[in-house]
């Protein structure tokens, strides 16, 4: 990845690499703990964060350094719901289900929130998340409010193309759904927060740390790492794809998806007026995600695919996405582009949950990683303490292989049918929008001549017509005298 090019006026960063830590020493003896957390992007954190916090000795092993792949250069995006469609998921499982599996999102972003409101309220950049529609299909907006709001109970409100362009200054969109309760944070700062809460709770922290062997039989599991070895009554695989052959039957569950972030230099007053919206936008294709950060900057996330591409390569097709979306933003520089790799499933939901007896597994969040994987921590201490039993609607979606290369082409297809889809929707929507508005003004046009030659017609007979004169009043006779006769 490339260096930043420049800080935010405010001074933030927005990907971790751009700032180096100390580095924590590996593990380099044996060690006794309650709990062990394989694993220190944002899921491990949380998990060993929330298992500390519940009373247990926990030590958390990383094999390189905390949060170097997708969880230091997260877009940032606290919001409800999962990596797949809502939609999908209660059709899967049923609208109940599918309400306790969105009640458990909600929570997850409430749980955020509360993590930062108090130590670091400086990381919430803004608030609400905006999805909005790049076609005029009205009545899939109604259906998913039906959804969203009716059947699952979720915040969130419908809004019109009128209201949506109030606040975009584009034609690109229509309608939208706003998430009321979603907010934005500085991706880079939640880490390091999360980091010092995890420290601070007790968790002995261990990096360069690779596990090299694996033992889950018994009440006591055993690891093997390079330099020393560890037991431990729990143990939580939090890694992503890059669990590799330590872990085969997990990490071929997998698809490695890359996403490139990029975050642009100061656009001055021209961004105000073309973005209004105080938090997340995206649209419903799931291709664009941006937000104002650092009062006049965008950062602006684009692109998926499952093989690695150099992300400076990518600078100048954001930034025509961006144009293309924006024209009044006709000066735009990209200050830094960067990229991480999730690990995404086939059916787009979490694993999540005990494999056996100790051994649990957190993985696979896809793009709503963040409240996701507090979700995950909390869950996981219910689950080893027995209060919480939650983590079983989880269940349905089991392990599935991902098809391995030929699942990486697959899915690089998709990506791309899809990109191609969404803008060929788009296209045909605005075209359909400017010849209505062409009818509309045809037709306005029509009635204002119409109009018009009927009071020019009107005129024309009042000027045309006889004019009678008004008859003389009769001259009133006198009435006989009646009385004489």
């Amino acid at each position: 990845m490339e260096s930043l090019g420049a800080d935010t006026s405010n001074g933030q960063v927005w990907r971790r690499e751009a700032v180096a830590d100390d580095a924590r020493p590996p593990l380099s003896f044996d060690l006794d703990v309650d709990v062990c957390v394989v694993g220190g992007g944002v899921a491990g954190l949380s998990a060993a964060l929330v298992m500390a916090q519940a009373g247990h000795s926990v030590a958390l092993i990383e094999a390189q350094r905390l949060a170097w792949s997708a969880s230091g250069a997260s877009f940032g995006l606290v919001a409800p719901g999962f990596g797949v469609d809502i939609e999908q998921v209660a059709a899967r499982v049923g609208p109940d289900h599918a309400r306790g599996l969105w009640t458990l999102t909600e929570e997850g972003v409430a749980e955020v929130r509360r993590t930062v409101r108090d130590a670091a309220p400086g990381l919430i950049t803004g608030d609400g998340r905006l999805e909005v529609s790049t076609t005029d299909n009205g009545d899939r907006l109604v259906r998913r409010l039906q959804l969203l709001g009716e059947t699952l109970g979720a915040d969130v409100e419908g809004w019109q193309t009128e209201q949506v362009r109030g606040v975009l200054k584009t034609g690109r969109y229509f309608h939208a759904v706003q998430y009321r309760n979603a907010f934005h944070l500085n991706a880079a700062g939640y880490v390091d927060h999360l980091i010092r809460l995890v420290e601070q709770a007790g968790v002995r922290v261990f990096e360069n740390t690779r596990v090299i062997g694996l033992d889950a039989a018994g009440i006591r599991k055993r690891i093997k790492t390079p330099s020393g070895k560890l037991r431990a009554y729990t143990i939580v695989l939090a890694g992503n794809v890059h669990l590799g052959p330590d872990f085969p039957r997990l990490s071929r569950t997998l698809l490695p998806v890359w996403r490139y972030t990029a975050v642009t230099e100061p656009l001055g007053e021209a961004l105000a007026d073309a973005v209004a919206y105080p938090g997340v936008v995206g649209d419903s294709a799931g291709i664009d995600r941006y937000a104002v950060v650092g009062g006049d900057r965008l950062l602006w996330s684009v692109y998926a695919s499952t093989f690695p591409m150099t992300p400076k390569r990518l600078a100048a097709g954001i930034r025509r996405r961006i144009r293309a979306t924006f024209p009044q933003l006709k000066q735009v520089a990209i200050a830094d582009v960067w990229s991480g790799v999730t690990g995404e499933t086939v059916h787009g939901m979490p694993q999540f949950g005990p494999i056996r007896p100790g051994l649990w597994i957190a993985s696979g969040f896809g793009r709503q990683g963040l409240a996701a994987s507090m979700m995950a921590g909390r869950l996981i201490a219910g689950g080893v303490s027995r209060t919480d039993d939650r983590w079983r609607l989880f269940s349905p979606f089991e392990l599935v292989w991902a098809g391995g290369a030929a699942g990486r082409v697959a899915g690089q297809a998709v990506f791309s049918w899809n990109r191609l889809q969404a803008g060929a929707a788009g296209v045909l929507a605005r075209g359909r929008e400017r010849a209505l508005s062409r009818r509309a003004q045809r037709e306005a046009r029509l009635a204002a001549a119409n109009e018009a030659f009927r009071t020019a017609q009107a005129r024309e007979t009042a000027a045309d017509a006889p004019v009678h004169p008004d008859p003389a009043p009769a001259s009133a006779e006198k009435a006989p005298d009646l009385a004489g006769t």
